[in-house]
Formats: structure tokens, C-alpha cells, sequence
């Protein structure tokens, strides 16, 4: 990481070391400084006015919307770097609003948004935020094209949307982006943590995360319980693992049984162990017949007992109970419910950052391309990461990103 005392320049020359013209890595230093230091919305007038001095708009412009840089080397280097500073803990994916005015910039549409719960007229982007118990950034990125601009061969072009780029579910977006984080970017994963309680297809995502070893925690709605029994077969990528579903209701945990074997209807497991002598215990031919261990009683701050640990004690495998508390599907075990609580709290940790991205222009894109797009997003988590390293170090980005550009 950088030494106290230096600042902006040296973190953006790493960063756009990719970069083939210094043109370029000196409009991503401007615009990235705009970013962090211009108050109020970071349009490329008031950063160029802000930064530079003089109007340099049309440099500004260029740079954002037909400048022909990858995105890729600098999401990955950001990665890299933030993996070092803050030690991820977890991935998570999240939903993006980018709301609109008009109809002309790529991906628009007026569009439901369940995390909104109304129509709006907006763009809808995917994010992946690295979160350790320090902070988070948004490290990876995808736009959701509505389904209308498959076929509208006038707004993919104006917008140059990429011919391969079409409309497809949010689960294969995400892992999509979890395969290049960890295949091509070669980054230690952290369980995936997402609210899936709007993505048609959560069983294919959750399939897909088993597939490939990654430990998950994912919330579902409670009448859409994904057709899974809890013994799932993996083809694992990263780490030999047979994964079993359970839910995480509330503070308890108890294995997820939905699919094939509905409420009152025998289990095969249920039958194994009650021929084993240990009748309600789940049995699997590698493990025989699982033991309940009494957990320790805790106490909250208040002097109550912990739910958590007698929902550890006293499971029951069945369907899992409905209500109004929130239900988590996972793999991770039910000998990890501490563990499983705090990833719920780095998810509530990420949506925050992601507020807190606002703050360096993340929906003041005034472009309408695709690759505008994706530059714009990728330049805003430097922006944003840029932050929380100065705030790790104790220094107010603010201030030290003033160097002028004439």
C-alpha cells in the first residue's frame, strides 16, 4: 500500500499502469480526482472547472465515452489492492439503480425494480463489493439490457452495445462476475452473500455457487423456496466439497426441505436414522447419523438467553418454518451460525458503501454508451476505494488530492 504522505498520482498510475497513452492515464487521474473532490454532482463541466481550470470537456467526454481502454486490468488491479488493505470477509452482490430522464442511454427502460418496489425509469447494474470488517468498494460491474434492446438495432448502435451483450438472467450475470473474479482475476474468494429474494431462477444460482465450491449465504423469499433437497452434488471447482442446504431463519438454522419431499412425507434421511436408533436426525452414508452437541448457553446484553444457540441444539430436519423473519439459504453448516450472522451484517455493511459511492458521482453518468458506462462505474469504485484507503491511513482523501492540472 502507499506510504503516508503520498496521494493521488502514484495510486492512479498503478492503477492505469494498463493504460497505452499517458493521455489517458492523465484524463483518469483529472476525472478520478473530480470524483473525490468536486462537491455536489460531478458533472465533467464542474470537474473541469473543479480540477483543471479551463474547459477541457470535450478531452473529459472523450476519455469517459470513446476512449478504447479496458476496464478489465483496472478492476482487477483494484481488486488486488483492496484484498491486501482490508481483507475481504465476503463478496456481495448487490442491485444498482441508475435512474433516468430520458430513453436514449444504453440499457434504459422504465422497468420495475423490486428493491424499489415501483416502475422506474432507469438503468439496472449488478455490483460485487468486497467487504472486510474496515470497509468495502464495488469491484466488478454488469448492466442489465431489458429484453426490448435485443432487438432494437437502432439503440445498440447508437449506444454501441457489443453484439455479444444481450438480455440474460441476473443469475448468470452474477456468476459470470464471480468467474472472472476468481478464474481470470485469480482472487481468493470470500463466501457470496446475496439477497436473491428477486432474482427469478435462485435455484440456478445456487446450483451454480455449489457447482463451484463457493460457500454462499443467500436470502430467498419465503413463498419461492428454491426445489432443493439439502443433499446437493457438487462438480467443484476450487475444493473438494459436498454441500448441504440449510435455511437460516431469524437466528436459527435448520436444513431447507422443499422439492421432492413435502411437509408429511417420509424423508429418506429421516428413515435412516430412525434405522439407525437416532430418530429426527439426518443421516448421510459418509457421516452415519448425525449427533446434536449441546451448545453453551450465551447471553444477550439485555440478560436473555440466545435463541441462536438453542436453535443449534434442538434443530429438527422439515420444512422450514414461514413467517415474517427473513430466511437465509446456506451452505456453510449449522456449527457456523456466529459466522453466518456476521455475513448478514457485511451485507447491510455493503449496501452502505454503495450509498456512500453516490457521494463520488455514481449515478452522474451523462453518456449513454455501453463502454461509457462501464468506464464510468469502474472509475467511480477507484474514486470510492481511493477514500477508504485514506481513511485507513487516517488521512482525509479530500486533501490530498490537490495537485493542479494545467
Amino acid at each position: 500500500m502507499y506510504a503516508d504522505g503520498t496521494w493521488l498520482t502514484p495510486y492512479c498510475e498503478d492503477l492505469f499502469g494498463s493504460f497505452l497513452r499517458s493521455d489517458q492515464r492523465r484524463w483518469g487521474e483529472v476525472y478520478v480526482q473530480g470524483l473525490v473532490s468536486v462537491p455536489g454532482r460531478k458533472s465533467i463541466r464542474r470537474i473541469s472547472d473543479h480540477v483543471v481550470g479551463r474547459p477541457v470537456d470535450q478531452c473529459l467526454q472523450q476519455f469517459v465515452n470513446q476512449s478504447p481502454w479496458d476496464w478489465g486490468p483496472v478492476r482487477q488491479r483494484l481488486a488486488q489492492l483492496l484484498v491486501q488493505a482490508i481483507r475481504p470477509k465476503a463478496w456481495v452482490l448487490e442491485e444498482v439503480v441508475f435512474p433516468k430522464n430520458g430513453s436514449k442511454s444504453v440499457g434504459v427502460e422504465r422497468q420495475f425494480v423490486n428493491s424499489a418496489g415501483r416502475v422506474i425509469n432507469c438503468q439496472l447494474g449488478l455490483a460485487v463489493v468486497l467487504v472486510g470488517e474496515d470497509g468495502g468498494c464495488p469491484v466488478n460491474w454488469r448492466l442489465m439490457l431489458p429484453r426490448s434492446w435485443d432487438d432494437d438495432d437502432g439503440l445498440r448502435s447508437r449506444t454501441r452495445v457489443p453484439t455479444q451483450e444481450r438480455c440474460r438472467p441476473r443469475w448468470r450475470h452474477l456468476l459470470d462476475a464471480i468467474d472472472e473474479m476468481v478464474i481470470d482475476w485469480g482472487l481468493p474468494p470470500a463466501p457470496i452473500v446475496v439477497d436473491a429474494r428477486s432474482t427469478p431462477g435462485v435455484e440456478h444460482l445456487i446450483a451454480g455457487l455449489a457447482e463451484r465450491g463457493l460457500p454462499y449465504l443467500v436470502r430467498v423469499a419465503q413463498n419461492a423456496l428454491p426445489a432443493m433437497a439439502p443433499g446437493l452434488p457438487a462438480r467443484p471447482l476450487l475444493e473438494p466439497i459436498r454441500p448441504r442446504l440449510y435455511a437460516l431463519q431469524g437466528r436459527g438454522l435448520r436444513p431447507a426441505m422443499r422439492g421432492p419431499y413435502g411437509p408429511g412425507t417420509p424423508r429418506p434421511h429421516d428413515a435412516a436414522a430412525r434405522g439407525a436408533g437416532r430418530p429426527g436426525l439426518p443421516h448421510t452414508p459418509e457421516h452415519g447419523p448425525a449427533r446434536p452437541t449441546r451448545a453453551p448457553e450465551r447471553h444477550a446484553a439485555d440478560g436473555r438467553h440466545d435463541g441462536a444457540a438453542r436453535s443449534r441444539e434442538h434443530w429438527q430436519p422439515g420444512a422450514v418454518r414461514t413467517g415474517t423473519r427473513p430466511i437465509w439459504l446456506t451452505d456453510l453448516g449449522r456449527n457456523r451460525v456466529p459466522d453466518l450472522a456476521g455475513l448478514v451484517g457485511l451485507r447491510n455493511r455493503a449496501l452502505a458503501e454503495l450509498g456512500a459511492a453516490g457521494e463520488s458521482g455514481l449515478q452522474h453518468f451523462e453518456g449513454r454508451s455501453f463502454q461509457g458506462w462501464h468506464h464510468h462505474v469502474t472509475l467511480v469504485s477507484v474514486a470510492h476505494a481511493y477514500r477508504l484507503l485514506r481513511r485507513l491511513e487516517g488521512e482525509s482523501a479530500e486533501d490530498l488530492c490537490l495537485c493542479p492540472h494545467g
